[in-house]
């Protein structure tokens, strides 16, 4: 076992330089004077500039986006797990960024996408003929009463998702609790969301520190799910719902948090049968999840679905808009039915990208996003399960044969751990 270990790490090691350093070969650059605008330098519109950048000769690109420091969302849980510092997701914008394109270091405000221009916070207009949106997504814990960003670190009030200081506090509070025991109330919001294994990944983890620190029989821990599943596929549904009964987690369905008291540490969730409350000595906090403001006030979004979120309505196999064919939106902000993870933006980009570039060059691109989803499931501190799976929900993994997607193994948390960063990296880099 200790030589397949080690092994393992070689070639994990070794492959993840590989994806990082090596450069597929490209075809002739496509000669154009478009200009095109992304909006976010997150990981999908930072994924965008470089491909672009990449296909296209003489195109004007510019990208909007106000924020200085680019963060690594998926290392938020091993921050949380007090496995990484919280600098670990910290890098700055514009050192992904090509040198060739322009950076405006401003937000949008307006989008007109029937006259094809935006116009910043600060202003600017700026005129398209492509408009890639990659925005990201807006964390709206003021829908939840009583909630704000600065009880996080505070009277037991966690929150992953809300940035790598954040989540580092929420190591802080994670840590004192195991040490003491109590209630851990654990949820999700009932809107679509990021990366919808996180909550059930920190729920798995704060039960394995209790255990390692002998504190599990004096714990009871809640998971209040948003609706009458746990995971959207039912087969890991079904597998996660087995891991939860045999770890003793007392879960309740139908339960969506509207409301928080930090000093008399109740959450007040609805239900289908009214409000409930329930107390804890320890909560994850995930707030509802909707596209930003500036999209939301846009004639983007879906108009029959998804309408107190604000999703753009794109076509979920070509990432392009269903009203608007000039533009394009992916990660976070796309209304699709599946596909807000790091691991869904190494796959829509492509498509994008080579939709947009093939309706400048006049031809059809063959290129379509099947929905693929990737979760590495962390279930204790060295196993995880890795989930892969597309809009029809049928599991598609990566490494059949090798690695088992609904076991519980220490290969997939390598996966997490050491190879998934320097794949992310390469992605931005439009190598991956």
């Amino acid at each position: 076992m200790l030589a397949n270990r080690r092994q393992f790490l070689g070639l994990s090691a070794a492959g993840a330089a590989a994806v990082v350093t090596s450069t597929p070969a490209r075809a002739a650059k496509v000669k154009s004077n478009a200009r095109i605008v992304i909006l976010g330098a997150g990981a999908a519109g930072t994924a965008a500039a470089n491909r672009l950048a990449d296909r296209l000769d003489g195109a004007k690109i510019t990208i909007v986006d106000a924020r200085k420091q680019h963060l690594y969302q998926p290392g938020f849980t091993l921050i949380a797990a007090g496995l990484k510092p919280a600098n670990y997701s910290v890098s700055g914008t514009g050192d992904w960024l090509p040198s060739d394109i322009n950076w405006i270091e401003e937000a949008a405000a307006e989008i007109d996408p029937v006259a094809k221009k935006i116009v910043t916070t600060g202003g600017k207009t700026v005129d398209y003929d492509y408009l890639v949106v990659a925005t990201g997504i807006k964390l709206d814990f003021e829908a939840i009463e009583g909630m704000s960003l600065d009880l996080i670190g505070k009277n037991g009030i966690g929150s992953v998702y809300a940035g790598p200081d954040y989540a580092a506090k929420t190591w802080a509070e994670m840590d004192r609790f195991t040490e003491t025991g109590g209630v851990g109330l654990f949820t999700r919001p009932g809107t679509e969301m990021k990366c919808a294994g996180a909550p059930l990944k920190y729920t798995f983890l704060t039960d394995d520190y209790a255990r390692k620190k002998g504190t599990r029989g004096k714990t009871e821990i809640i998971y209040a799910a948003h609706n009458k599943t746990l995971f959207g596929v039912p087969i890991v549904n079904e597998k996660v719902r087995m891991l939860y009964e045999d770890r003793g987690f007392n879960t309740v369905y139908d339960h969506v948090m509207k409301a928080i008291d930090p000093g008399r540490k109740i959450a007040t969730f609805a239900t289908p049968d009214g409000d409930k409350e329930i107390g804890f000595d320890f909560t994850n906090v995930i707030p509802p999840m909707r596209s930003p403001d500036v999209i939301r006030n846009s004639p983007l979004p879906w108009t029959d679905k998804w309408t107190d979120q604000g999703w753009v309505e794109v076509d979920q196999y070509t990432m392009r808009h269903r009203r608007f064919p000039e533009v394009f939106a992916v990660g976070d902000a796309a209304g699709v039915p599946k596909g807000k993870t790091a691991a869904s933006v190494k796959w829509q980009v492509p498509v994008a990208v080579d939709q947009l570039v093939a309706q400048i060059e006049g031809r059809e691109s063959s290129e379509t996003y099947n929905g693929y989803t990737s979760c590495p499931l962390i279930t204790q501190v060295g196993k995880a399960m890795l989930i892969e799976f597309d809009y029809k929900n049928n599991l598609t993994p990566s490494f059949p044969g090798i690695i088992a997607p609904l076991e519980e193994l220490w290969i997939s948390w390598l996966m997490k751990e050491i190879a998934l960063k320097p794949t992310y990296n390469a992605m931005l880099r439009g190598r991956a």
